[in-house]
């Protein structure tokens, strides 16, 4: 019986995929031929199978993935090829694994959440973030420590990060402010967008800048949730 360690390639099925651990040392010919072996004997089940190729802890085998990846979808019809996914430094895991329990449970927010309209004449003062449910009319003014998130129209003043917090952010669905404010910089008479969008402002290199939240996407690299 052949020595586990001296198989160039190896098949185990993790979750829906189909992780090939494999000998990088060993010629690409060695590769090929003993993935043809294994995979003859999957048949239809290699058909649009997902296959992970670990090459081991060494780095720069991208190309190696490469050519037997397009072997194997050539060959078999394999649906995609990709090596294993990265691995979370200890720090992140250890993040992710408070953040997956049951911290969050216990988490209190002072953020300050209203619902209804913010009149003409009408001041909002919040310690950190505000939410508010409605709209701002022209006349009104919201103020907050952190974000100010508006879910309907912003025709007021909203002054966020109030008095210095630069990563603060300023949200509505209906973005045409009087006057807007993040930390110590300030913006009037900004373009409207044609119809209604989902717009925020951000600082950015000591500016105050409007985008389409739904594009930008601001939040989407982060792995999972984080407290602001």
């Amino acid at each position: 019986m052949k020595n586990q360690k001296s198989i160039p390639v190896r098949l185990k099925g993790v979750g829906d995929s189909l992780w090939i651990t494999l000998d990088p040392a060993q010629s690409v010919d060695l590769l090929k031929k003993e993935l043809k072996r294994i995979f003859e004997r999957l048949k239809h089940l290699a058909i649009n199978a997902r296959v992970i190729i670990d090459a081991g802890e060494q780095k720069g085998h991208d190309n190696l993935i490469k050519d037997l990846g397009s072997f194997l979808k050539d060959a078999f019809d394999v649906g995609s090829v990709t090596g294993p996914p990265q691995k979370r430094s200890v720090s992140e895991e250890k993040v992710r694994k408070r953040d997956m329990g049951t911290s969050w449970n216990r988490y209190r927010n002072d953020a300050l959440v209203l619902y209804g309209r913010v009149r003409s004449g009408q001041k909002i003062n919040a310690k950190r973030h505000l939410i508010i449910l409605g709209d701002v009319n022209p006349g009104g003014e919201v103020i907050a420590g952190g974000d100010i998130l508006i879910l309907g129209n912003l025709h007021g003043k909203a002054m966020a990060g109030h008095p210095n917090n630069e990563e603060a952010i300023i949200l509505a669905i209906d973005f045409r402010p009087i006057q807007i404010q993040i930390g110590g910089y300030v913006a009037a008479g900004l373009p409207s967008s044609p119809g209604k969008k989902i717009e925020f402002a951000r600082m950015e290199n000591d500016t105050i800048l409007v985008e389409d939240y739904l594009k930008a996407n601001p939040f989407s690299r982060l792995p999972w949730p984080q407290v602001r």
